[in-house]
């Protein structure tokens, strides 16, 4: 008899129905000369410390570092695992052959490689290696078995992963909750959470920390266009004012008109945390939900393999291509333009150098009921599948270079001019037009200009979202942009395509991080933490990064796991010794786990975080802010200062939190019903270089300020031009639109 071994039921049950084991029975199915059994998981498990030495399981410094001799295997103790083991084991005692039906991947291999060991069966062991669970592809995976021992070297690699995150994440879970941790605080410390969480700590400090700088850009608005000072902004004011007053005085001059053909390639095929990125950005999905909707995608048949990191296809599928693009039927509109000529083939979708085990994620031409979630997903896989075979986008770079008083201005478009691949990508009622038209300038022509100076301030970085975090694991941290670069940087990234998504819910579950909004922050407890492990390699993503880089090394044969391990024991090592001579300065006890600032302002009191009263003079510095009868000042008025803050200006109340974010950040946000010559306005307040209160009008579009436009408050009325500013021609019956020139 031949038995089968899947990793989950539902699996075994369309491999069942390929193979004819049509007749169930509890844990298997059988029939045809087949029975086709199950694990759910992982029904083995590594030695807990206690199975090796009882006095282990005492969390006592004195037991660390735990660094077993052989790493051991058990079966978990769960009855029902027990139970359907005992079936499995069973069905091995009387089979000719063991066939590994599971998941085609490093946590696959060592799951059942694991059940196998356990179950001691010394027989033949064939593997089913597949990329989707279609009865063609399951009946070609039967025709083409493997031995079992081309894939000893991912299951070294699996067996090394576990290892490596046992001996840190036991050894330093326990340092660090024995020496830091407080009443009821695990403080869980692992090879990939913990440089994970650094990293969205570091982020939040950089934030936190971040003092915005000055600096001013010259602009011009000609023909509606607006143009840049070619020589990009000035961290000086002064000098951009001189250019500034220089330009006002003649006429903008277009100089030159470049214009560059170009080409858009289609976007590329979704490995698993492309997938996951798209989905978090466009559709809000976590990573989990969006890993746990590719298996269900996989599971009804309609996609490939989804825990892949390869955005490539393999030549040996191009021949496929036109089988799978016909079955797909709902996107008929799409797809018949490119079956009726040669299906393209590229080497940025092609590549047999740079697919190992899987290629990316495709669909299977199969089409069936999907939920709403599972039709979004499913239908931006099946759209960048059909892309790639479309034409490359072409498109038209312009670049016009003006001048007014000889200082040069620059402004870009770009016009599409074939969209190729990008018609699958239209909402259905979007107008055709070019990207950032321009309109048709001569070189030599001239005319009047609307010159402006603007003060702006630099930004620190955003917050990381789950799309950002995800990007960041995947580079170890580093900032990469490039597609290209991205893809030679994966082999050092953090963690696995397939685990990510688990370690970010990991932190969640332990009230490391949380969620405001899109944003993922760290909580205090997060925070302190990172803040109280010294060691540096222990938060490195780069040191993981190199780890996850051996592991694949592992799995490609060119070094051994006997070499990880050793190593990961060494460092085990030096870390508790460093530990353990470190001096206590706080313990790390279980809070209410609000984002840090939220918990600073508790902590440091009211005064300074909720109320003016007690905050510092911004203008004399030595000072303190106390509330009068109809302002806020300083203490030191009338002897050596003179600030203070009326509650009312320009017939407008202004609150205690919008004078409070004035003081930290150097504005109010817009704020409506300032009232200035009879006119109501818009605007925000800032200090002026007295420290006294001066109103800033709302910003509007100037290119939209044109005589004769529509107003942009009522949307009725039309601009007028006054002597001061433009108006609105409804001033009369009520509207107070005004935007000084």
């Amino acid at each position: 008899m031949k038995v089968c071994i899947a990793e989950k039921p539902s699996v075994a049950r369309e491999i069942a129905t390929v193979l004819g084991a049509n007749v169930k029975h509890e844990g298997y199915y059988e029939g045809n000369g087949y029975a086709v059994t199950y694990t759910f998981g992982h029904l083995c498990t590594l030695f807990e410390p206690a199975d090796y030495k009882s006095y282990w399981k005492s969390w006592d410094l004195n037991n660390l570092p735990m660094l077993p001799e052989k790493f051991k295997v058990k079966v978990s103790d769960n009855a029902g695992v027990k139970k359907q083991f005992n079936i499995v084991k069973s069905l091995f005692n009387k089979a000719d052959v063991v066939i590994n039906c599971g998941d085609a991947g490093q946590e696959g291999e060592l799951i059942q490689r694991w059940v196998i060991n356990e179950a001691k069966y010394k027989g033949e062991v064939k593997r089913l290696w597949i990329s989707s669970l279609t009865t063609e592809a399951i009946k070609e995976g039967f025709n083409n078995l493997k031995s079992s021992s081309d894939y000893d070297n991912l299951y070294y690699a699996g067996f090394s992963r576990s290892i490596g995150d046992w001996l840190l994440g036991i050894n330093a879970t326990r340092l660090y909750t024995v020496k830091y941790g407080g009443y009821k605080q695990v403080l869980s410390v692992g090879r990939v959470q913990t440089p994970t969480l650094a990293m969205l700590v570091t982020r939040f400090k950089d934030i936190e920390n971040f003092k915005p700088q000055p600096y001013w850009e010259l602009q011009t608005l000609y023909r509606d266009t607006l143009f840049s000072y070619e020589e990009g902004r000035f961290q000086n004011m002064e000098a951009g004012e001189v250019l500034a007053n220089k330009v006002k005085a003649e006429d903008f001059e277009i100089i030159s008109i470049a214009k560059k053909k170009g080409t858009e390639y289609a976007p590329k095929l979704f490995d698993l945390t492309g997938l996951q990125v798209y989905c978090n950005t466009k559709f809000g999905f976590s990573a989990d939900e969006t890993l746990k909707i590719a298996q269900k995608l996989y599971e009804k048949k309609v996609v490939t393999y989804p825990r892949v990191d390869t955005t490539f296809l393999p030549n040996d599928v191009y021949p496929k291509v036109k089988n799978i693009l016909s079955k797909l039927v709902d996107y008929k509109a799409f797809i018949d333009p490119i079956l009726n000529k040669t299906i393209k083939k590229s080497t940025r979708v092609f590549n047999d150098k740079k697919v190992t085990d899987h290629h990316a994620i495709i669909p299977t031409g199969l089409q069936t009921h999907l939920q709403h979630n599972e039709q979004k997903v499913y239908n931006i896989i099946v759209k960048r599948f059909i892309a790639v075979f479309y034409d490359d986008c072409k498109v038209s770079n312009t670049t016009v270079l003006g001048k007014a008083a000889e200082v040069k201005f620059k402004t870009t478009g770009k016009e599409i001019i074939s969209k190729g691949w990008r018609v699958l990508f239209e909402s259905p009622d979007a107008k055709s037009k070019g990207e950032n038209l321009l309109p048709a300038f001569t070189k030599g022509e001239k005319g009047p200009h609307e010159p402006s100076f603007i003060e702006k301030q630099t930004k620190a970085p955003n917050q990381y979202t789950e799309a950002s975090l995800l990007r960041a694991m995947e580079t170890a941290g580093k900032q990469v942009d490039d597609d290209e670069l991205r893809d030679l940087m994966k082999e050092n990234g953090i963690g696995r395509p397939s685990t990510r998504a688990n370690i970010i819910e990991t932190l969640f579950k332990r009230k490391y991080i949380k969620r405001n909004k899109k944003q993922i922050l760290p909580t205090v407890t997060g925070i302190q933490l990172i803040e109280t492990i010294q060691n540096e390699l222990l938060k490195s993503a780069e040191l993981t990064g190199t780890w996850e880089k051996q592991l694949k090394d592992i799995e490609k044969g060119e070094i051994s796991a006997n070499t990880f391990i050793k190593g990961m024991k060494r460092m085990v090592d030096a870390l508790v010794y460093e530990v353990r001579s470190e001096k206590v300065a706080t313990r790390i006890s279980a809070v209410n786990n609000k984002a840090e600032k939220a918990q600073k302002s508790k902590s440091k009191g009211a005064s300074k975080n909720k109320k003016i009263v007690d905050t510092s003079c911004p203008k004399c510095k030595t000072g303190q802010l106390i509330k009068g009868k109809s302002a806020f000042g300083c203490n030191l008025y009338g002897k050596t200062c003179d600030f203070t803050l009326p509650f009312t200006f320009k017939n407008k109340k202004i609150s205690e939190n919008q004078y409070l974010r004035l003081l930290r950040k150097g504005s109010t946000v817009n704020l409506k019903g300032f009232n200035e010559d009879g006119t109501s306005i818009e605007g925000l307040l800032r200090f002026d270089d007295n420290f006294k209160l001066k109103l800033e009008p709302k910003k509007v579009n100037k290119k939209t300020l044109t005589v004769g436009a529509i107003c942009p408050k009522c949307r009725t009325g039309k601009l007028i031009k006054g002597k001061s500013a433009y108006g609105c021609s409804n001033y009369k019956t009520g509207c107070d639109f005004r935007q000084a020139f």
